[in-house]
């Protein structure tokens, strides 16, 4: 006869857990509104080329710029969060960073906002190197589902800032409401953060009983980031000229086109997070890459078809979605991730997202607009060869990864 079912009481959520729940609602609070910052430019470009009296030639390079101010900074906040609190730094940039955007309407000249933009992208990057960076610090362990989240977040505030936006020009005919609302909803994230304690810093003794990194590794990885986020950034940034061009789609209907890529993606990444608590990263990376080729290739394959197109766009805007957390994941579980270190894998998402689209808009008229697919089958490919290499490193063993909140023994400057 088999023993009856005990109940248990349910374990008490105790002050350190409560704590790091607490951290992860401010990290997602603080990336949603980057998201919402982040998405704006392209919907207000117009304006703020009207307002700067300026060409969209022009005003077009602060894209270009705000890119080399992430790429700066992903450097600069990943050694500064090996040195310092984080929460003050995270709350920092934040703040900078809405107040950067509230000047956005004042400013009149071109070069005044090149210079508001580049300050921008160094303001974003505290940001985004910092959540990602303290949220693996604040749950060490297997933080695969929670950063697919963070990522998801991210573009959750991306699809709904154009919203906001037409919202706010549609009540007062400009777009300063726009951005003070922006700027005004990153302050919530702000304040909650800045009343809780940092997380505890990997002190360097740690990571060395961790294992070394790898420097190899670490280099596939900045060219796999560095791959994988400029394919991202051609499809989403090309994929409407594309549609055009070839005849396969007009304003409209490209526009729908190009919206079902970041909707693929951001259903992508809200379906990756359960995912990614049943399958390793490996797993989860090798059936993305898959995806990612196969659908690029039916649209290389049917090129005059539209059905192809559009099962082609969703397909690899859906495959797309969690490789980048996935990677974070993959490069945790087999050498230990510094702030510095993870500044440097965003630095080369950066320089990827600012380099293949340029590429891209160099060739499209002389070779084609086939030559948006060209580029990012080439690059998947080299993508997949460069996974192969990374997956000859061994995982990390179970024991050598840190637990949550585990309680650091270092000298007190690295403390907090």
């Amino acid at each position: 006869m088999k023993p009856s079912a005990v109940s248990l009481p349910a374990e008490p959520v105790t002050p350190r857990s409560a704590q790091s729940i607490q951290r992860n609602i401010g990290y997602y609070v603080a990336v949603f509104s980057l998201g919402l910052i982040v998405a704006s430019l392209g919907p207000t470009l117009p304006e703020l080329a009207r307002q700067t009296g300026s060409p969209l030639k022009e005003i077009s390079t602060l894209f270009l710029t705000r890119s080399l101010g992430l790429i700066l900074g992903a450097l600069l906040a990943g050694r500064l969060f090996d040195r310092l609190k984080g929460h003050p730094l995270l709350v920092g940039g934040l703040f900078a960073l809405a107040v950067l955007v509230a000047l956005v309407p004042t400013v009149p000249l071109l070069w005044l906002m090149v210079i508001l933009f580049l300050l921008q992208g160094l303001a974003a990057s505290a940001i985004s190197v910092g959540g990602n960076t303290l949220l693996v610090w604040a749950n060490r362990g297997r933080t695969g589902p929670l950063v697919g989240g963070l990522h998801f977040i991210w573009g959750v505030g991306a699809f709904i800032s154009p919203i906001i936006i037409a919202r706010a020009v549609k009540l007062s005919g400009g777009i300063s409401l726009a951005y003070w609302i922006l700027a005004a909803l990153a302050l919530p994230a702000c304040v909650w953060l800045a009343r809780l304690q940092s997380p505890a810093h990997p002190h360097k003794s740690e990571f060395q009983r961790a294992g070394e990194v790898k420097v190899a590794l670490a280099a596939m990885i900045w060219c796999f980031f560095f791959l994988y986020t400029g394919t991202e950034a051609c499809f989403g940034n090309w994929i409407f000229t594309y549609a055009l061009k070839t005849g396969l789609g007009n304003t409209t209907s490209a526009a729908y086109l190009n919206s079902a890529f970041w909707g693929a993606l951001t259903l992508g990444r809200l379906l990756a997070i359960p995912i990614a608590m049943k399958l390793r990263p490996r797993s989860i990376l090798t059936i993305d890459l898959c995806g990612c080729l196969v659908s690029v290739f039916i649209i290389l394959l049917w090129q005059g078809s539209k059905t192809a197109l559009w099962v082609g766009v969703f397909g690899t805007g859906l495959s797309m979605a969690s490789v980048f957390p996935t990677t974070i994941s993959f490069a945790q579980n087999r050498m230990p991730l510094s702030g510095k270190l993870t500044g440097i894998f965003f630095a080369g998402s950066s320089t990827g997202s600012m380099t293949l689209p340029w590429v891209v808009g160099q060739f499209f008229e002389s070779v084609g607009p086939r030559m948006l697919l060209y580029m990012a089958f080439a690059g998947l490919t080299v993508e997949v060869g460069i996974f192969a290499l990374m997956m000859l490193y061994p995982r990390r063993a179970e024991k050598e990864l840190p637990k949550p909140d585990e309680e650091i023994e270092s000298p007190t400057e690295l403390t907090v």
